[in-house]
C-alpha cells in the first residue's frame, strides 16, 4: 500500500520526530516503501517542520514508539480491515460504497476532497525530491560547502568544522576548536542556506509570492507526467509500475543501513533512537501526533484504500492482506528509523553535539538535516541520488492512489459508457488540474502554502471522516449486518477483536484524540515565522470544507427522500439502496439474492461493466496475479 499516503510507508520522521511510516506524504518527506496493495494509498504522512517550540521535539522519538503501537493495535489495523472489507464488498469506490447507508455519502465526498489537497501538495513534494535528485548530479554535492555565491556569512559548513579539527581552516578564522563548535551550535549550515536561499528563495511572508521558481515548476510537471503515464491505463499499468516503486525502496534502505551502521557514532544515534523517555508519553500531543501518523503512513480514510480495495476478487482474503500489509508497514518504518538515526549519529559524532541537535521534522530532516549528513560519506553523490530517488520512488506509488481514487470516483459517480470508455481522458483532466493548482505552491512563498495544507486541510479531517465511517457502517447499518457480509464474503466473520474495536474501541479513541487535539491546539509556525491569522483561518476553512460535505449530503439526502415525516426520511435515507451488496450476480446469495427478476420500477441502478474491473489481469492487495471482478 502506499504512504500527510497509501501506502506502507516510512517515514523519515513522524510529527514527533521518531521515524514511523508514511512517505513524502507530507511535507515530512517520508521515506516510504511499499504499498503490496497495488497503490493502497495514503501518505500522508507526518508533518510539520520544526517550530519554534519543538526544537526539542526530537527528543519524544523513543517515547513516540509506545503511543504508536498502540494506535496501530487498536486503529491502524482494524480500520484498514474495515475500509478493505467495505470497498472489496461493494466493488465500488468511495462514492459507491455509500449505498450501504446513502445519507452518508458526504463521507465519501470528504474522502474525494482530502485527496485533491494531499494530492495538489504531495506531488510538490515530489518535485522538490526531483529537484535534489537532479542536483545531486554532480562531483560535489552543492550543499557541501559555503562557497556559493547564495550564502551567507553567517554560514558554516560541517566539512569546515572538520578543516578545523584538522588545522586546515584558514587563520583568519577562529582557532580554537571548542570555540568553533559552539559557533558550529549558531550556524546556518549550508544545506540549510541551499535549500531556503537557491532551492525556494524563501520570501518573508506566506502572502507574498514573489516569483514562481522555473526549476521546480519544471520538476513539478515532470512529476506530474511520470503520473499520468504511469496510471494512462488505470490499475493495470499501475499495478505493473509497483512492483517496481513498492520494492526498490527497500533496496536502498538495506544499503544506507549497512553503510550507516559502519560508520563512527552510529551507534549512539541507535541508542537514542531506542531509549524510551516515558515522561513525554503523558503528553496528549504525543498521543495526537501517532494517530495522525497511523492515518497517513495506512491511508486510511482518505478513500484510496477503498478504492484499490474495490478491484480485488470478491472471495480475496483481504483480512490476511490487512495484517501482513499493516505490519510490514510498522516494520518498515521501525527499519527506517535505524538508518536515519545511525547516519543522524555518525553526524552527532562529527560535530561533538547531541544527536538531539541535529535531528529535524518534515523538510527540515529531508532536505536539510539528511543531506548535510550525506555530505560526510564518501562518494556523497552516488548516496545522494540513492537517497532522492527512493523518495521520489516512494512518494510516486502514494501519488498513483491519490490519482486512481479521484479517478475512479468520478468513473463511478458518472457510470454512463462515454465516461468509462474515456476514463484515460478523465485522468489526464485531473493530472493537469493537479498541475495548475500546485503552481502557487512553487512560488517564493510556496513552502508556507505547503505545511498550512499539510497541517489543516489533511489532519483532524481524517479522524473526524474515520470516526463517522466506522459509526455509520456499525451502529446505523448495523453491526450483525456487516459482520455477515464479511463472513458472506471471506467464509468466516471478522475476529471477535476487529468486532470489538469496531464497534468500541476504535470509535472511542478516535473521538478523544480529536479532544485533546483540540484542547491543545497550537497556530502553525515555520521556524521562528508565525502564520497570520487570516492563514490559519483559510486553514480551518480547508479542514472544514471536506468535514462540511458529511452534514451537507444528509441534509440533501434528507430533502430529497421520500416519508411523511421527518423520522420517516430519516430511516429510508440510512436504509441501504436496492443495489446494495455484491457487484455480480453471481455473488448475490443469501439476503442479496432475488427471487424476482429487477424492474425499472426497483430503482435499481444497472451500470455497464467498468473496464478496469472486468475480468482483466491485474495484482490484488496481496500482490498476486488474478483475474478481477466485473461490475454490474
Amino acid at each position: 500500500m502506499v504512504g500527510k499516503g497509501a501506502k506502507a510507508m516510512l517515514s523519515l520522521s513522524s510529527k514527533s520526530g521518531v521515524v514511523p511510516t508514511t512517505l513524502v506524504s507530507s511535507p515530512q518527506l517520508m521515506a516510504s516503501i511499499p504499498q503490496p496493495r497495488m497503490v493502497l494509498c495514503p501518505v500522508r504522512p507526518p508533518r510539520r517542520t520544526r517550530t519554534s517550540n519543538e526544537a526539542t521535539g526530537a527528543t519524544r522519538s523513543s517515547a513516540f514508539m509506545f503511543p504508536y503501537f498502540i494506535m496501530l493495535t487498536f486503529c491502524g489495523i482494524p480500520l484498514f480491515f474495515m475500509e478493505l472489507s467495505f470497498g472489496q464488498f461493494a466493488s465500488q469506490g468511495c462514492l459507491g460504497v455509500w449505498r450501504i447507508s446513502p445519507m452518508f455519502k458526504g463521507v465519501g465526498y470528504g474522502m474525494m476532497v482530502v485527496s485533491t489537497y494531499i494530492g495538489i501538495y504531495y506531488n510538490v513534494v515530489i518535485c522538490i525530491a526531483f529537484y535534489y535528485f537532479f542536483s545531486s548530479m554532480t562531483p560535489v554535492l552543492p550543499w557541501a560547502y559555503c562557497s556559493n555565491p547564495w550564502n551567507t556569512p553567517d554560514c558554516a559548513g560541517v566539512l569546515d568544522a572538520s578543516n578545523i579539527t584538522n588545522g586546515s581552516r584558514p587563520p583568519a578564522l577562529p582557532g580554537n576548536l571548542s570555540h568553533a563548535l559552539n559557533h558550529t551550535l549558531q550556524r546556518t549550515s549550508p544545506s540549510e542556506e541551499y535549500w531556503r536561499l537557491y532551492v525556494l528563495k524563501l520570501s518573508d511572508d506566506i502572502g507574498n509570492f514573489g516569483e514562481v521558481r522555473l526549476p521546480l515548476l519544471g520538476c513539478l510537471g515532470v512529476s506530474w507526467v511520470v503520473v499520468f503515464l504511469c496510471l494512462i491505463r488505470g490499475v493495470k499499468s499501475s499495478g505493473k509500475v509497483v512492483y517496481f516503486t513498492a520494492t526498490f525502496p527497500y533496496v536502498v534502505l538495506t544499503i544506507l543501513f549497512i553503510r550507516g551502521v559502519t560508520l563512527e557514532g552510529a551507534f549512539t544515534g541507535i541508542m537514542y533512537y531506542l531509549t524510551p523517555q516515558w515522561d513525554k508519553i503523558l503528553e496528549a500531543k504525543v498521543w495526537g501526533d501517532a494517530a495522525s501518523q497511523i492515518f497517513y503512513s495506512l491511508g486510511c480514510a482518505w478513500g484510496g484504500l477503498i478504492t484499490m480495495a474495490s478491484y480485488n476478487k470478491f472471495h480475496n482474503n483481504c483480512y490476511r492482506d490487512s495484517v501482513i500489509i499493516t505490519i510490514t508497514n510498522c516494520a518498515t518504518s521501525v527499519y527506517a528509523g535505524f538508518v536515519i538515526f545511525s547516519i543522524l549519529g555518525f553526524m552527532a559524532s562529527h560535530l561533538g553535539v547531541d544527536v538531539s541537535r541535529v535531528a529535524d521534522h518534515g523538510p527540515g530532516l529531508a532536505f536539510v538535516a539528511y543531506p548535510e549528513a550525506l555530505t560526510l560519506l564518501p562518494i556523497s553523490p552516488l548516496w545522494s541520488l540513492l537517497f532522492f530517488f527512493m523518495l521520489i520512488l516512494l512518494g510516486l506509488g502514494t501519488q498513483f492512489c491519490l490519482l486512481e481514487t479521484l479517478v475512479t470516483a468520478i468513473v463511478d459517480e458518472v457510470g454512463n459508457e462515454w465516461i468509462l470508455q474515456k476514463k484515460t481522458y478523465v485522468t489526464l483532466g485531473v493530472a493537469v488540474a493537479g498541475f495548475l493548482l500546485g503552481i502557487p505552491l512553487t512560488s517564493q512563498a510556496g513552502i508556507y502554502w505547503l505545511l498550512l495544507m499539510d497541517n489543516y486541510a489533511a489532519s483532524f479531517s481524517l479522524v473526524v471522516i474515520s470516526c463517522i465511517m466506522c459509526v455509520s457502517i456499525m451502529y446505523i447499518y448495523g453491526h450483525h449486518n456487516y459482520f455477515q457480509d464479511i463472513q458472506m464474503m471471506l467464509g468466516f466473520p471478522p475476529p471477535l477483536f476487529f468486532q470489538i474495536c469496531w464497534r468500541f474501541v476504535s470509535p472511542a479513541i478516535i473521538f478523544f484524540i480529536l479532544i485533546f487535539t483540540v484542547i491543545q491546539y497550537q497556530p502553525i509556525t515555520y521556524n521562528h515565522y508565525q502564520y497570520p491569522g487570516w492563514a490559519v483561518a483559510i486553514g480551518f476553512l480547508m479542514a472544514l470544507s471536506s468535514v462540511i460535505c458529511i452534514p451537507l449530503y444528509a441534509l440533501y439526502q434528507l430533502g430529497r427522500t421520500d416519508g411523511d415525516t421527518l423520522l420517516q426520511r430519516l430511516k429510508n435515507a440510512t436504509k441501504p439502496s436496492r443495489d446494495w451488496g455484491p457487484a455480480l450476480l453471481e455473488h448475490r446469495t443469501g439476503r442479496y439474492a432475488r427471487t424476482i427478476p429487477p424492474s425499472p420500477e426497483d430503482g435499481l441502478e444497472v451500470q455497464p461493466l467498468h473496464p478496469d474491473k472486468a475480468q482483466i489481469p491485474t495484482v490484488g492487495s496481496n500482490g498476486s496475479s488474478r483475474l478481477q471482478d466485473s461490475r454490474i
